[in-house]
């Protein structure tokens, strides 16, 4: 099969999205498939809105056997604050009452690529299947429905839907920007979903997806990380000797960036022994939010930035629990990353995370943006390490029996032949 994949970022970029599909698309490619990712240039999150942001300077190069075009983002007059005003008030506002197609082509402007679209309409490269992933960026979905369409092949999408936390799927202001009527027919057109979690299935079914067009493929890991994590050496590099806890994503108040480093604080108030360590991106956001902290708040943050993958599994390795209570994750592939080293999680409770943690067992729920819950939830774990240690082992256990790539992949490999043997 010739295969097109479409994503708004792409590895070096880091994120739980990008991981997915480096390693299917690299999956693919081993077992004899020719597979193309169109991305934009971004390396660093920020760079659909900032013009300043990180980016990629390769427009094409190749990396574990797939292509990878990628195609310069632009940014409209007065960006970033335009880009917010645009997608605000035009989606969260208008998207209701504006016709589908009207939002999607008015939608291409947040991110705007417009080269990408260029080539999808001008190429006269063929595929045999195309799959868009993420509706958040719903113009790289779009763009490869277009092409499909134009190809005469089937579309696949992976829509990666952040439902939210409030009492019904899809139903608080963050989650809004992944539920739109123009994403939906997104979902809607194409020829086969690949939802994350049931919850997502159940989603996009009730919504008049035939259930019968979607599947779940979950993300995985390797069961032997590529590096050895060494925890007597991340401690003794940061000066550490106290219990860690992690928390490895963008540092986006929605991910729980704030609400962990507001319930860390309290323990310390309490006179409670805890190191924190944060890695990802980092957000304006968060930055403001931890300048505003008090000093001898700021001066016990550790925040790394993004880190290798030796850094990352040495953190994993001395950490004693990792805590990420996000109400933005679709999944999250870093609660196996923990699981497989032995470590308890702690998420939040948002729509599918249930299906991924299993509250009690291999970790533990909180409400979305309660430092106070989170703070009791740290501290009961550090204060039972018996504890801590059954819920790492259920957690590695559980990820072993279900969420290898060894296991997931080959649900996305047959999706696609089925697909391509059907036309």
């Amino acid at each position: 099969m010739r295969i097109l994949h479409l994503h708004h970022r792409y590895w070096p970029g880091v994120g739980g999205g990008e991981a997915y599909l480096q390693e299917f698309s690299a999956r693919l490619v081993a077992d004899g498939h020719d597979v193309t990712v169109a991305t934009s240039d971004a390396l660093d999150p920020s760079a659909h809105w900032d013009p300043q942001a990180a980016r990629v300077s390769d427009k094409e190069s190749r990396h574990r056997g797939v292509r990878v075009l990628r195609f310069p983002l632009r940014h409209l007059p007065g960006s970033p604050f335009t880009y917010s005003l645009w997608r605000y008030h035009l989606f969260y506002h208008l998207s209701p009452v504006l016709p589908v197609n009207t939002a999607l082509r008015l939608s291409r402007y947040t991110p705007w690529v417009p080269d990408l679209w260029r080539w999808v309409n001008e190429t006269d490269e063929r595929f045999d299947l195309i799959g868009g992933m993420a509706v958040l960026y719903e113009p790289f979905v779009a763009a490869g429905h277009h092409l499909a369409t134009r190809l005469g092949v089937p579309s696949v999408v992976f829509p990666l839907t952040h439902l939210g936390s409030s009492t019904k799927p899809g139903g608080d202001s963050v989650s809004r920007y992944y539920t739109m009527r123009h994403q939906l027919s997104l979902v809607q057109r194409a020829d086969r979903v690949l939802a994350i979690t049931e919850s997502e299935r159940r989603y996009y079914g009730e919504r008049g997806v035939p259930l019968s067009r979607i599947s779940v493929v979950s993300p995985g890991v390797d069961p032997t990380p590529p590096v050895i994590g060494d925890a007597a050496g991340f401690r003794a590099r940061h000066g550490l000797t106290g219990p860690i806890v992690a928390f490895l994503a963008t540092m986006l108040p929605d991910k729980g960036a704030t609400t962990v480093v507001a319930a860390v604080a309290a323990l310390w108030a309490r006179g409670v022994s805890v190191e924190l360590v944060m890695a990802g991106n980092s957000v304006p956001a968060f930055d403001a939010f931890l300048a505003a902290q008090p000093q001898s708040v700021r001066a016990r943050v550790r925040v790394l930035g993004v880190v290798s993958e030796q850094e990352k599994y040495d953190l994993l390795a001395a950490a004693d629990l990792q805590a990420m209570p996000s109400r933005t994750d679709s999944f999250g592939i870093v609660y196996l990353e923990a699981w497989l080293a032995g470590k308890p999680v702690i998420g939040a409770q948002a729509w599918a995370m249930d299906e991924v943690i299993s509250d009690g067992v291999d970790g533990l729920l909180v409400p979305f943006g309660d430092p106070k819950s989170l703070a009791d939830a740290i501290a009961a774990l550090l204060a039972d390490p018996e504890r801590r240690a059954a819920m790492g082992a259920a957690g590695r256990a559980k990820v072993l029996a279900r969420y290898t790539w060894d296991h997931t992949y080959p649900l996305v490999r047959d999706a696609y032949e089925r697909l391509t043997r059907s036309r």
